[in-house]
């Protein structure tokens, strides 16, 4: 029986009807592809930037998710609009990249600071916890990271895991705690570590209080809540791409850091200590690394590494005032050697000082703040105000 085609398979079937008259044979075709809809077996996310930026200052800008291809443009329902939170975004600061676009690059950076959610409202699922638990654990993670020489990126990737698990969670103890927390740090390791410590030494650290087979259980149970998104952009991300823009010289590669190291862990310690304050969780992390590296530089250079606006830049500049008045307090901190990292490495190996005292100090200043400590032009005095151009105009 022939079975050149579907039809002639059923036709066959049945023996009523008249046998097919015999053609001559056709030239073949091309194989014509299906015309079912395939679904994708995953959701590809890309954007596009929907209204040109303008040259001469920052302007409002909303990315548009592009349909993809597989589906039909009239399918509406594939578009999903976002919109920034409390962000005008300029022209991207990045410089012309030879192996990517810097639109693209800093339009994904964006794209996660709208993804990644962290509320300090979080608390309030949870009765039994007092932010100094928070602070307390954050500054035992630092040491930790210390000790095994991780990144800070590594620190801090710990801290969002920690706070963004901690949202999708109710009622936790405070014996908990640690168990989280080594956790955190255990898969943040993991994701940027080269050659991450093993996880019986994260046991280890915990002085008998978790052992392997509870890092493994909570371990699971964490990157089910996470749903598995573990890349945000983490304040140091987002320093320090402000800091290599900045001090990026043309025709020299922008994977290289050309910032100073003495400068760079000046601020990260203003971010580290700001970081253990649960407050810190109002604020967008592009918006709090803004806010460090303006203690350190003028707002015009903030301005443009960052495109962030003074009016969105500015409370949070004026909020981190107590923490910065500690630390000038504080002898300057200095590059420390670590075994087996290379000198032009060393100041992203995240360090730790004595910060819940520091801690203690900067939220007793926070208390006694005037009512009218979020003047732009009185936040401090290595600050230059914005000029009148920059000013929003319903100021």
């Amino acid at each position: 029986m022939s079975r050149r085609s579907g039809r002639i398979t059923l036709q066959a079937r049945d023996s009523n009807r008249p046998e097919p008259t015999v053609r001559p044979p056709l030239k073949k075709r091309k194989s014509e592809p299906s015309k079912k809809k395939v679904q994708p077996a995953a959701k590809k996310q890309s954007y596009e930037i929907q209204k040109c930026w303008s040259e001469d200052g920052a302007s409002p800008c909303v990315l548009i998710e592009t349909p993809h291809k597989e589906l039909e443009p009239s399918d509406t329902s594939c578009f999903k609009q976002y919109t920034f939170k409390n962000l005008f975004i300029k022209s991207s600061p990045i410089p012309r990249l030879s192996w990517a676009s810097s639109d693209d690059v800093w339009i994904k950076m964006i794209n996660k600071e709208l993804k990644y959610v962290h509320d300090k409202s979080y608390l309030q699922k949870h009765p039994k916890l007092q932010p100094k638990m928070r602070a307390i654990l954050l500054d035992w993670l630092l040491e930790v990271s210390e000790v095994y020489g991780l990144h800070r990126q590594t620190a801090y990737l710990a801290q969002d895991y920690f706070d963004r698990y901690m949202l999708t969670q109710e009622d936790v103890s405070k014996e908990h705690l640690q168990l989280i927390g080594i956790t955190a740090l255990f898969i943040a390791s993991k994701m940027e570590e080269i050659y991450p410590p093993k996880i019986v030494e994260f046991a280890y650290v915990t002085d008998g209080a978790c052992d392997m087979w509870d890092i493994q259980q909570t371990e699971l149970h964490l990157l089910k809540a996470l749903d598995w998104n573990l890349c945000p952009e983490t304040p140091i991300s987002w320093l320090k791409l402000y800091a290599q823009v900045e001090a990026q010289k043309e025709g020299e590669n922008f994977l290289e850091p050309q910032f100073s190291q003495k400068t760079y862990i000046q601020i990260t310690r203003l971010l580290d200590l700001c970081m253990m304050d649960i407050g810190s969780l109002d604020w967008d992390y592009s918006i709090l690394a803004a806010a460090a590296f303006c203690h350190f530089s003028s707002f015009e250079i903030v301005h443009k590494v960052s495109g962030l606006p003074w009016d969105s830049v500015y409370p949070c500049v004026a909020w981190m005032c107590p923490f910065m008045d500690v630390l000038q307090s504080e002898a300057t901190p200095q590059l420390k050697n670590f075994p087996k990292v290379r000198p032009d490495d060393r100041h992203n190996i995240q360090t730790h000082v004595a910060y819940l005292d520091l801690l203690r100090k900067a939220q007793e200043r926070q208390v006694d703040l005037p009512s009218g400590h979020l003047s732009p032009i009185a936040v401090g005095s290595q600050l230059t105000p914005p000029r009148s151009t920059e000013k929003p105009a319903n100021h």
